[in-house]
């Protein structure tokens, strides 16, 4: 079994705790491992191979970039695992894009898929590069050169990618014709979800993370996964990441009655006790491109944010943002997951330990690839669905994968005997 954490002797021979281990790659596998142990009859050849990735594919490439210098960029694509269908994941593009962390989230984008119940395996991609100080004209060369590197690796029934952090329907557009022209005379709409509308895009796809995230939330609260609040009404949710699903999610979760009482970016923080406005903070954010400044709104850190007192965080950011140094502080009733992978294996458990349920990543933003499935099944059959038919789908298949994953759950405890505890992110891989 994967270990994440350990404790190591000093020069006299105490213990002390290593630093935590914050590779993605290996947290991904140590939450398999932690899944694996409740399937006593899963035999150790085959949890080892479901364990792996079956590929990752590394692409180098040179642009001549708009100030006429010549760049070369790494872009990576991995799949995990193909069983229940092609490959599907987002390309991100960043400049602390890995290896380990495309596997990473490719795995996670397998289970995601299980969850909920669409046919596809995981995959993922991304190339090694900062767009804040790129232009429009380098990023397309990048995404059309990234397209032509990885070739028929990728294709409407092979691999299928999605946006992620900094890309968006323009990037996705931009590869659906490069792929267009590299495969003339077919249909190759499929090859890409996300895209813009009026290219094959899907109603809903846009707002889909946040809203399945919405749906998943608001149904375990009916459930009971909070003792006490089983109605999203008046609850105190704080947002870490304010991009599309994090901006999105906090409109969303206002009109459904949740108060924004804190949200963050990259670079800032606000917050207000008595409720912040979704939509002046997005034209904010718009206009300035960050939240400092907010009228009406205390600046605050992004680790000061993790800690506020509230009903709901919800981690729409990056991964390993709630770790072993910081959960202490989390003040939290319930988190749900918008990001994936943030909160790593050592804060899984604080935070078991001290009764805070997390409604993990392959469940609560598993909207997205969900209606990304329903954009992929209009273009092979040449359909156009209704943003109201896309979102009573989207909601029908997030609620049927809640139920799921709790009733696995409560599986799990009855069953486990001398095993440890489970969580809810435990029954969901």
């Amino acid at each position: 079994m994967t270990q994440i954490s350990e404790t190591l002797p000093d020069d006299d021979g105490n213990r002390f705790a290593a630093a935590e281990d914050l590779n993605q790659y290996r947290i991904a596998q140590a939450q398999f491992d932690r899944a694996a142990a409740h399937l006593p009859d899963l035999a150790p050849g085959l949890a080892d191979w479901l364990r792996r990735t079956s590929r990752v594919i590394t692409v180098e490439f040179p642009i001549e970039t708009e100030d006429g210098s010549v760049k070369t960029f790494t872009g990576y694509r991995a799949v995990h695992n193909r069983v229940r269908g092609p490959g599907k994941g987002g390309i991100r593009y960043h400049p602390d894009v890995t290896e380990d962390e495309v596997r990473a989230l490719a795995s996670w984008m397998t289970w995601k898929c299980a969850v909920a119940d669409v046919p596809f395996g995981g995959a993922k991609g991304g190339v090694v590069c900062d767009p804040k100080i790129l232009t429009f004209n380098d990023l397309r060369k990048i995404t059309r050169r990234y397209i032509v590197g990885l070739g028929d690796n990728i294709g409407p029934h092979t691999d299928i990618p999605a946006p992620d952090v900094n890309t968006d329907a323009n990037t996705m557009a931009w590869i659906y014709d490069t792929y267009e022209m590299m495969h003339p005379g077919t249909n190759s709409l499929p090859v890409v979800t996300g895209k813009p509308i009026g290219m094959g895009g899907s109603l809903g796809r846009r707002e889909a993370t946040a809203r399945g995230c919405l749906n998943v939330t608001m149904h375990a609260l009916g459930r009971g996964v909070l003792p006490g609040h089983n109605r999203l009404d008046g609850m105190r949710v704080v947002i870490q990441g304010f991009g599309n699903a994090g901006s999105i999610a906090a409109e969303l979760f206002a009109k459904a009655g949740a108060k924004i009482v804190g949200i963050s970016d990259s670079t800032s923080g606000a917050y207000n006790e008595h409720g912040l406005d979704p939509d002046a903070a997005i034209a904010h954010k718009e206009r300035t491109r960050s939240l400092a400044g907010l009228k009406n709104a205390e600046a605050i850190t992004n680790e000061e944010l993790l800690a506020l007192p509230c009903d709901i965080l919800i981690p729409a950011a990056f991964e390993n943002q709630i770790r072993e140094d910081n959960v202490d502080a989390i003040s939290a009733k319930l988190i749900v997951e918008a990001a994936n992978g943030p909160t790593t294996p050592g804060a899984d458990r604080a935070l078991m330990q001290r009764g805070i349920p997390v409604i993990p990543d392959i469940l609560a933003n598993s909207g997205g690839v969900t209606v990304s499935y329903y954009e992929w099944v209009q273009n092979i059959e040449n359909q156009e669905w209704t943003e109201t038919d896309v979102n009573q789908k989207l909601k029908a298949k997030m609620e049927r994968a809640t139920d799921a994953v709790l009733e696995m759950h409560r599986g799990i405890e009855k069953a486990r005997g001398e095993r440890e505890p489970a969580d809810i992110r435990t029954a969901a891989v």
